[in-house]
């Protein structure tokens, strides 16, 4: 490689380390003419397929600019873009092919985008989707929707026995009416106490005294019969 500095074409590799996770390597090197240091950056090439079949390096930078437009006046910071497409440059590499399409890239960007903002990820589909009107829209929103109520419904775990909850609930429900039952007696057995009157002796064994007739009054100038 030619030295930045005096164009000579020797150098010699003084440090080696690994960055970007892995996907890259950064080397110190020293001119062997000048002896002044520099450093380049080695990476596997990934080239692009566009739509028009012409091909360019992958660009992280080109992601980030792509991103960013979908992401104006929401709160997503430049570190979250950079980590953004850190993520889709790794996502590419791993697959671990020399040419990738256009397409590819987009669907790898979706998906961080989603969870990094829905209001950028709705703008950034609705672009690289081509939506032709609301009914894109409100697939795309109802497709949000349940990814977002999957988890909710994964935390929530069905009863161990559900016909234990079921018997619980008939038993309880029998205890109520018969103990609603038992009030029920027990009260009438308290207005029938007062409404009747105990009964005598003599009406128990089913004996009645004998009426008495009735007495004519005296007549005071009838003669007494001694």
């Amino acid at each position: 490689m030619h030295c930045p500095y005096c164009r000579h074409p020797d150098s010699r590799v003084v440090d080696s380390r690994v960055a970007d996770d892995g996907s890259s390597i950064r080397r110190r090197r020293q001119c062997s003419s000048c002896g002044r240091r520099f450093s380049t950056l080695e990476t596997t090439s990934v080239n692009v397929i566009k739509r028009s079949g012409a091909t360019e390096p992958f660009k992280r930078a080109k992601i980030i600019s792509g991103v960013r437009k979908a992401c104006q006046g929401r709160p997503v910071s430049e570190d979250d873009l950079a980590l953004l497409a850190q993520e889709v440059e790794e996502s590419i590499r791993a697959q671990g092919l020399a040419e990738i399409d256009a397409n590819d890239v987009g669907l790898a960007i979706l998906n961080p985008l989603q969870r990094l903002d829905e209001v950028a990820y709705l703008r950034f589909a609705s672009v690289y989707q081509a939506f032709d009107g609301l009914a894109d829209f409100e697939r795309a929103i109802e497709n949000l929707r349940e990814g977002s109520e999957r988890p909710a419904a994964a935390m929530t775990q069905p009863d161990d026995d559900p016909t234990d909850s079921a018997t619980g609930v008939a038993g309880a429900a029998t205890g109520s009416d018969e103990s609603d039952g038992s009030a029920r007696a027990e009260a009438g057995n308290k207005v029938e106490g007062t409404q009747k009157k105990p009964r005598t002796a003599s009406q128990k064994r089913g004996r009645t005294s004998p009426a008495k007739p009735p007495q004519e009054p005296e007549d005071p100038d009838q003669p007494t019969l001694l």
